[in-house]
């Protein structure tokens, strides 16, 4: 059974939501701003890296880890420098 789980985080100023839709293949989808920018699909309950961009001056690179199982799934964004990768906290919708 398929079921679509949300995560959430602000980060220098722009909004990075992830879809993670688990089943018999997970589907990825990262937004910035409310813009779809990257969407990927793994097998099983690999985890998977997506490259996204936030549209800063220049532009900043970030990468959200998503692990669709086993259990609940789980995101971070992890930016370069930082000393620890950001939890994205789940949302209920």
């Amino acid at each position: 059974m398929r079921q679509r789980h949300h995560f959430h985080i602000d980060y220098l100023g722009h909004s990075v939501s992830v879809t993670v839709q688990t089943g018999h293949g997970s589907v990825v989808e990262v937004l910035v701003d409310g813009k779809e920018t990257a969407q990927t699909t793994t097998t099983g309950d690999r985890p998977v890296t997506v490259p996204v961009e936030l549209p800063t001056e220049p532009p900043t690179t970030v990468t959200v880890r998503a692990a669709p199982g086993p259990g609940t799934p789980r995101c971070l964004l992890l930016v370069e420098g930082a000393a620890e990768p950001q939890v994205m906290a789940p949302r209920p919708y």
